[in-house]
C-alpha cells in the first residue's frame, strides 16, 4: 500500500531509472548483436587451421606429430568410431542433459551459482557442451559478458548443427595436458593406448581430466583424481550406464602408463620433405601422405646398421641408402646410418644429399653415350697404359687391379670397370658432351666448369650425391627416359621427361651390368655382384678409399648404397664390392622376396647376333662363340681372321691384331708443354723418361728424332729416352708395310729441369 504513494511521490527519479534501464538494455542489444560471431559452414578442421602438416608413410602411419597447432587435424575420429562407454562418460560428467537443452542448461547454471555463493568462491561452472564447442571456435578473454555471448551463439549453433556433430566435434577438439585435443590424442599421451582398446577406467579418467587437465593430471597427481573418477562410477551405475558386472571390472581394473611414441624413425627423409616446396595438392586435411615404405624402411635400416657395425673395424662409420620405384619415381626408402653421438659424427648431415666421389658409377652412363653415338657392346678399346696432360704435369691412368688386357671389347670394358678403356671412351664421346649429358641426367653437384674435370669426369672426379646417382640410375632402368623423384603420393604431375638415351642402349647397358661373365676377369664369377635374380650391379670406390657404393636396378627398382666417413676419412681398403654390395643384395632380396621379379629391360628392337667372343666381330671356324646385342644397323659385317692369343697371368684374352686403332698415329708420351725434373738423389745415368707412340704394329719401324737429331730406331711404339736438362722437341717417323715414305708425327715440346 506505501508502494504506490512513493511512486507517486518520486516518479521523475522512477521514470529516470527507467529510461536509463531501456537505453542500457538497448545497448547491450546492439553490443551483442555486433560481438556475436558468425556460425562456421562447418565443424570439420581442415588443413587451413593447421600451420603444421603431419605426415603419413604410404599405408597411413604416422610418421610425425605436432601438438601446435590451433585444431587437432591430424587425429580426427566420426563419432560412430568412438566406444558409446566413452561417449556416455563425458556426456555425464560434463554435460548430462546434453540431449534435452537448446544450447544452454539454465538449471544447471542456476544449480552452479547456488554452489558458487554458497562456497563464497568460483567451485563450479555450468557450460554445456556446446558452449564449450562455441569456445574451441570463437575463443575469448573468461568474462562474464564472454559466457553471455557463448550463450547465444550455442543455441545458434544447435539451429545449425546436429547434436551428433556438435558431440562429434568436442570429443575430438577438447583440451588435455601438453597441448594434446581430443580424446584419441589423450589416450596415446596418458596411457599409450589407441582409443577403441582403453578400458573403462581409463574412459572414466579422461571424461574427469578433462575439468581441469593441468590440476587433476595423473602424470603428477593421482589421489584427487582417483576420487573424481570413482565418483563418476558412481553416478553412471546410479543412472543404469553401467552395470553391475562393469562397475565390478572398474574396480579391478588398473591404469596403463607410458606415453605414446613413432616406432618408425625417419628423420632425413622427413627433413628432405619439410625443406622442399609441398605441392598443394599433395596436402589432404593438413596431413601429407609419402611415398616411404615403412616395412621396408626399419628392414633396410637394420641391415645397413648391421653391415656398418661389422665394417668399424675397417674404419667404416657411415652409410646411406636409397630405394626408388622406377615405373612412378616414388621413394620408398631413404636410409642414414652410422655414428651420430655428436654433430661431428655427421648427426645432422643427410648422407643421401651429401656429394662425394662417385668412383666408377658414372661409366654406365658414358658407355649408354657411346652406344648411342655408334659404338656396339662388341666393340674393341684399347687397354693399354695410358698417360695424359695435366697442365704442364703427366697423369697415368691405372685400372684398379694395375693390370692391362689390351683389346678389349666395351662389354668387358663395363662390366670389369675398367679405367682406362673409360678415359678412352670419354675421349671418342667428348669430355664435354659427357659433362652436359651428366648434368641433363639430373647431376647438378657437377658445378664446375667441364675442364676442371677433364677426362677423369668419367673416372668419377667430381662429387654427386646418392640422391642423383639414384635418379640417374632410374633412367636406364627405364629404358632411357628420365623421371623426377617423388616422396609424394598423391601429386599431379607429368612422370617423364625427354629420352636421355635410347631404349636400346639402356637395355645393352642393363645387359652387360647384370653379365656376370662380363666382369669375370676384375670380379671372377662366384662374389657377391652374382644376384640369385638378375640384377644390374655397378660399384664404385672413390680415390683413398673414401667413398664406396654400389648401385643396382632392375625393370621396376633402383636401389643405391654408400659407405664412408662424414668427416672425409679414409676407409681401410673398403671398396664398393666389398662394403655396400652385400646391403645392396640384402635389399633387392627383400624386394623381390613378396612379388614378381622385374628383371632389367631388354628392348625388343635389339638384334642379337653370334660374334667371336676375342674380337667382337662375325665369327669363324676357329673363334669362341657368344651372343651380342645390337642397335639395327650397327651389327658387325666383317668377319674375324688374323687372331692370335696373348696370356697376362690368370686371364687369357685375345685381341683383334687388325683392329681400327682409335686415335690417329700421334706421339702420346710426353705431353704438349709437359715439365719435368730431374731426381737429384738418383744418377743421371739412370734417369730416364718413356716416349710413347700411338697405333704402332710390331712390323713397323719407328725412327725418333729429338732436337731433329736422329735418337734411335725401333720396332715398338716405345723408347726409353735419357733424361737432359733444357727445352726439347721429339718427333717420330713411322715406316709402314710396303710404304715408300714414313709417316711423321707432330712434334712436341717439353723441359727437362
Amino acid at each position: 500500500m506505501r508502494i504506490i504513494p512513493w511512486l507517486r511521490q518520486h516518479k521523475n527519479s522512477v521514470g529516470s531509472l527507467g529510461a536509463l534501464l531501456l537505453i542500457a538494455l538497448t545497448v547491450l542489444f546492439i553490443k551483442t548483436t555486433i560481438d556475436l560471431s558468425p556460425v562456421p559452414a562447418t565443424l570439420q578442421p581442415t588443413h587451413g587451421h593447421s600451420d603444421k602438416v603431419q605426415l603419413l608413410d604410404r599405408a597411413f602411419n604416422p610418421l610425425t606429430f605436432t601438438y601446435s597447432n590451433n585444431f587437432n587435424i591430424h587425429d580426427n575420429v566420426a563419432l560412430h568410431n568412438i566406444p558409446l562407454l566413452l561417449i556416455k562418460a563425458f556426456i555425464t560428467a560434463e554435460d548430462k542433459r546434453f540431449y534435452n537443452h537448446n544450447g544452454t542448461d539454465t538449471l544447471a547454471k542456476l544449480h552452479a551459482m547456488l554452489q558458487n555463493i554458497q562456497s563464497l568462491a568460483v567451485v563450479r561452472g555450468a557450460s554445456t557442451i556446446t558452449e564449450q564447442t562455441v569456445r574451441m571456435i570463437h575463443p575469448r578473454p573468461r568474462t562474464f559478458y564472454s559466457r553471455w555471448l557463448e550463450g547465444f551463439e550455442a543455441k545458434r549453433f544447435e539451429n545449425n548443427f546436429t547434436k551428433a556433430d556438435i558431440l562429434e566435434f568436442y570429443l575430438n577438439q577438447v583440451p588435455f595436458s601438453s597441448r594434446r585435443r581430443g580424446v584419441v590424442q589423450a589416450a596415446r599421451y596418458y596411457f599409450d593406448r589407441d582409443m577403441e582398446t582403453l578400458n573403462i577406467k581409463e574412459m572414466l579418467t579422461l571424461a574427469v581430466l578433462v575439468r581441469a587437465p593441468e590440476r587433476l593430471n595423473i602424470k603428477k597427481y593421482t589421489t584427487k583424481t582417483n576420487e573424481k573418477v570413482e565418483h563418476l562410477a558412481g553416478v553412471m551405475h546410479s543412472n543404469g550406464e553401467i552395470s553391475d558386472e562393469e562397475l565390478d571390472l572398474f574396480n579391478r581394473q588398473s591404469l596403463s602408463n607410458g606415453e605414446f611414441s613413432i616406432n618408425l624413425e625417419a628423420p632425413h627423409f622427413i627433413s628432405y620433405i619439410l625443406n622442399s616446396p609441398v605441392p598443394s595438392d599433395a596436402i589432404e586435411n593438413g596431413k601429407i601422405q609419402t611415398t616411404l615404405n615403412s616395412s621396408l624402411q626399419s628392414y633396410t635400416q637394420k641391415i645397413l646398421n648391421n653391415r656398418l657395425t661389422k665394417l668399424n673395424k675397417k674404419n667404416v662409420k657411415h652409410g646411406a641408402v636409397l630405394v626408388v620405384n622406377n615405373i612412378t619415381g616414388e621413394i620408398l626408402t631413404w636410409v642414414v646410418g652410422g655414428e651420430y653421438s655428436t654433430v661431428e659424427h655427421g648427426s645432422m648431415i643427410n648422407a643421401v644429399l651429401t656429394p662425394r666421389q662417385p668412383g666408377s658409377t658414372l661409366k654406365p652412363f658414358l658407355y649408354a653415350m657411346a652406344l648411342d653415338k655408334g659404338w656396339t657392346a662388341a666393340t674393341l678399346i684399347n687397354d693399354s697404359p695410358l698417360s695424359l696432360a695435366v697442365g704442364q704435369g703427366l697423369h697415368s691412368y691405372d685400372n684398379f687391379s694395375r693390370s692391362n688386357y689390351g683389346e678389349i671389347r666395351l662389354r668387358e670394358a663395363l662390366g670389369n670397370s675398367l679405367n682406362i678403356p673409360a678415359v678412352r671412351t670419354v675421349q671418342y664421346t667428348g669430355q664435354e658432351e659427357f659433362y652436359k649429358k651428366l648434368r641433363k641426367l639430373g647431376f647438378d653437384s657437377l658445378t664446375r666448369h667441364p675442364f676442371f674435370y677433364g677426362e677423369g669426369i668419367a673416372l668419377g672426379n667430381g662429387e654427386v650425391s646418392l640422391y642423383e646417382l639414384v635418379r640417374a640410375y632410374t633412367t636406364l632402368g627405364r629404358g632411357g627416359s628420365m623421371i623426377e623423384l617423388t616422396p609424394f603420393i598423391k601429386r599431379q604431375r607429368n612422370l617423364t621427361s625427354n629420352g636421355i638415351f635410347t631404349k636400346e642402349s639402356s637395355s645393352i647397358i642393363g645387359d652387360i651390368l647384370s653379365d656376370p661373365e662380363a666382369r669375370r676377369l676384375e670380379f671372377g664369377t662366384g662374389n657377391l655382384l652374382r644376384f640369385p635374380i638378375r640384377t644390374a650391379v655397378k660399384t664404385g670406390t672413390s680415390t683413398d678409399y673414401n667413398d664406396a657404393w654400389a648401385v643396382g636396378f632392375n625393370s621396376k627398382y633402383t636401389v643405391g648404397v654408400w659407405m664412408g666417413n662424414l668427416d672425409r676419412s679414409a676407409m681401410n681398403d673398403v671398396t664398393g664390392s666389398i662394403g655396400p654390395a652385400l646391403v645392396l643384395r640384402s635389399v633387392f632380396s627383400e624386394l623381390n622376396r613378396t612379388q614378381s621379379t622385374g628383371v632389367p629391360m631388354l628392348s625388343t628392337e635389339l638384334k642379337q647376333v653370334k660374334v667371336c667372343a676375342r674380337s667382337g666381330l662375325l665369327p669363324t671356324k676357329n673363334c669362341t662363340l657368344m651372343d651380342e646385342y645390337f642397335i639395327k644397323g650397327t651389327a658387325p659385317e666383317q668377319h674375324c681372321a688374323n687372331h692370335e692369343e696373348q696370356d697376362y697371368g690368370n686371364n687369357s684374352i685375345a685381341f683383334y691384331r687388325n683392329a681400327v686403332s682409335l686415335k690417329p698415329l700421334k706421339i702420346t708420351q710426353p705431353t704438349p708443354g709437359l715439365v719435368m725434373a730431374k731426381d737429384p738423389r738418383i744418377p743421371d745415368n739412370l734417369e730416364a723418361f718413356t716416349f710413347k707412340l700411338s697405333s704402332v704394329t710390331e712390323t713397323n719401324k719407328v725412327q725418333w728424332y729429338v732436337n731433329d737429331l736422329l735418337t734411335a730406331e725401333t720396332k715398338e711404339e716405345e723408347l726409353s729416352w735419357p733424361l737432359k736438362k733444357g727445352k726439347h722437341v721429339v718427333y717420330a717417323k713411322v715406316w709402314r708395310d710396303g710404304a715408300e715414305r714414313p709417316v711423321r708425327t707432330e712434334p712436341i715440346g717439353f723441359t727437362v729441369k
